[in-house]
């Protein structure tokens, strides 16, 4: 689709805020009202229908994007999307290391045992890890707990932390981006450690950068959308 508008505004909505493209409400591609719960995610996404040159590309609007998901995903079944996410506390990318090389090894234990502690702490639970790919069962109170702790969240925090779950492959570490315990940075960092290590090992591939830097910016820009979720409306 082609650019129609000249102007983007935001504006208070019934339950939150909403963009307008000449005063016509954004809605999803399910009709539905573009509606957003703080003043800071409407303006973020109200700038990227602002930077629409000619013609709308949807992987230059990822927030957008997420809203849309939000609002026509997650919200219609919040429960059952919730329970796919809390899956992955079942085999969780932290719990299972290399055997070999002792370099890769180490860098696995640095980035993944402080973020298997943080979880301990943050949710009383724990955690079973293994060397190599065979299964290993986690107990299942740590199970049951983590998927509590997904299922309390709203349809905005799911469609934010849906992302950044299956691309790190650890809940964990989504869920210390959510509750702030890391910033993007240190999350991405700690989950792509066998990928960077890869392509240290094998040279530099230009096609391999590129699939990880995609990666990295979608994680980024999920842990964004968690922020200005957070950032209080300066009207209120």
């Amino acid at each position: 689709m082609k650019r129609f508008w000249k102007a983007v505004s935001v504006g208070p909505d019934e339950g939150g805020w909403s963009v307008s493209l000449d005063d016509r409400p954004v809605r999803t591609p399910a009709r539905a009202a573009l509606t957003v719960p703080t003043e800071a995610l409407a303006q973020a996404i109200a700038d990227e229908w602002r930077s629409v040159e000619d013609v709308i590309d949807p992987r230059a609007m990822p927030l957008t994007g997420l809203a849309n998901a939000a609002i026509d995903r997650v919200a219609s079944d919040r429960q059952a999307f919730a329970g796919g996410l809390a899956r992955y506390a079942e085999a969780d990318l932290a719990c299972y290391r290399s055997d070999w090389p002792p370099e890769l090894i180490e860098r696995q234990g640095s980035a993944w045992d402080s973020l298997l502690a943080w979880a301990r702490r943050r949710y009383d639970v724990d955690f079973s890890t293994t060397s190599g790919l065979m299964h290993v069962p986690q107990p299942q109170a740590t199970v049951e707990l983590l998927a509590h702790a997904v299922a309390a969240l709203d349809a905005f925090r799911l469609a934010a932390l849906s992302p950044l779950v299956a691309i790190g492959g650890s809940l964990v570490a989504g869920l210390a981006v959510l509750e702030k315990a890391l910033t993007a940075d240190q999350a991405w960092q700690a989950v792509s450690v066998d990928e960077r290590w890869q392509l240290e090992q094998w040279g530099a591939d230009a096609e391999a950068q590129m699939a990880l830097e995609n990666k990295r910016r979608d994680f980024v820009v999920a842990a964004e959308f968690l922020e200005l979720l957070d950032e209080p409306s300066p009207r209120s």
